[in-house]
């Protein structure tokens, strides 16, 4: 299997037929889920997804050191090679590298400005024109709108996309469908929002909300727990 058919595996594929053409440049989209169900896989899925299509991706990880992010995404290519029966892998694997930049702020206090300063250097000083920026561990629980709505226009700044990632728990409000809903407060800054939860044999991927539109297209997909990508009809059998 080639790089094009294992795209075509992407839950982003779906989204595109049935989100109205996807997440798009100036958008922000948002990953939720509670904890161990596998948003920063999902996210790292994404960015792959990118990656592998040669587009240019920042990967931003609040709480995980730059070694522990590159090692996630080697065990997820790895998985999704071997599942798939990747061809050209070695081709693959160096395309990935070459367009991928991982900034971590482990060690460093995270803050909206500095992640807009660190955005801007790499386009401006490193020729890395950012197409997709992804934002693992988004502390949404103490953003401010003014933040979010900072985030929002990078992405028009960079014509990129924006993904992040959000913690939820039982004891939070729920929202659309019923589920707990940690970025409520700033829907008005978001385009696209998307909820995980564990199923038997499988992840749930449910569409809680798609850009403007008030009719959710009735979107439920299930994903292989390893890889995240779309389970084919035999696997879900």
């Amino acid at each position: 299997m080639y790089r094009k058919e294992v795209n075509e595996r992407s839950p982003l594929r779906v989204f595109e037929r049935s989100i109205h053409g996807g997440l798009g440049r100036g958008n922000l989209g948002v990953i939720i889920s509670r904890a161990g169900i596998g948003k920063t896989a999902f996210l790292v899925d994404i960015a792959l997804d990118d990656l592998m299509r040669d587009r240019k991706v920042l990967h931003v990880a609040i709480n995980d050191s730059v070694e522990q992010v590159r090692r996630f995404y080697d065990e997820v290519f790895v998985e999704l090679a071997k599942i798939t029966g990747l061809e050209e892998v070695d081709e693959v694997r160096l395309s990935v590298e070459r367009n991928r930049h991982i900034h971590s702020y482990k060690d460093v206090s995270f803050s909206v400005d500095r992640l807009v300063a660190v955005a801007r250097f790499l386009k401006e000083h490193a020729e890395f024109a950012i197409d997709a920026l992804m934002i693992d561990n988004f502390p949404f629980a103490s953003a401010t709108e003014k933040e979010i709505a900072s985030i929002k226009e990078l992405a028009g700044e960079l014509d990129c996309e924006v993904w992040l990632t959000a913690l939820s728990r039982r004891d939070m409000e729920k929202g659309a469908g019923g589920y707990p809903d940690p970025v409520a407060p700033f829907d008005a800054l978001l385009s696209v929002k998307i909820y995980l939860e564990s199923r038997t044999g499988a992840i749930r991927l449910r569409l809680l909300k798609d850009h403007e539109n008030e009719n959710l297209a009735d979107l439920m997909l299930d994903l292989d727990p390893t890889t995240l990508l779309v389970k084919d009809r035999q696997e879900a059998s």
